[in-house]
């Protein structure tokens, strides 16, 4: 079974990369941010079952980890399908052939990247009360 420094291990990285998702929020790269959205709920819902005891946490969907989680932390369930819309940016906002006719950094906006990140913050911060016991 993983110890609960592995869970802390990954909020760690989660919450290094919200850091720099906000540092490019105000750069103007905002499919780079949402793209980080994404990865950082993935990362918090993953650190959350590694301190559970998980021994291998594997994929990047956040509707699924988010319904792993809520099976052990009922109160996720309300939140979880809000926290699940973070996936459409796994692949929309990276590659060129997820938005006919353009590209991610042209059609990815300042309010969509900002939402994004709202989405993720609630995440971590549940991810942190879940690692402290609450």
């Amino acid at each position: 079974m993983r110890s609960g420094a592995e869970g802390a291990r990954w909020l760690e990285q989660a919450k290094e990369d919200l850091r720099w998702a906000r540092v490019l929020l105000e750069q103007g790269g905002y499919h780079v941010v949402a793209f980080l959205a994404q990865q950082v709920a993935e990362k918090s819902l993953k650190a959350v079952l590694y301190h559970l005891g998980e021994e291998a946490v594997l994929g990047h969907s956040v509707e699924r980890l988010a319904a792993e989680v809520a099976e052990r932390f009922p109160q996720a369930r309300a939140r979880s399908a809000r926290w699940a819309t973070l996936d459409v940016h796994y692949v929309a906002s990276r590659y060129p052939n997820s938005v006919p006719g353009s590209i991610p950094a042209r059609v990815y906006d300042r309010e969509t990247a900002e939402d994004a990140l709202r989405i993720a913050e609630e995440v971590v911060s549940f991810a942190e009360g879940a690692l402290r016991g609450g």
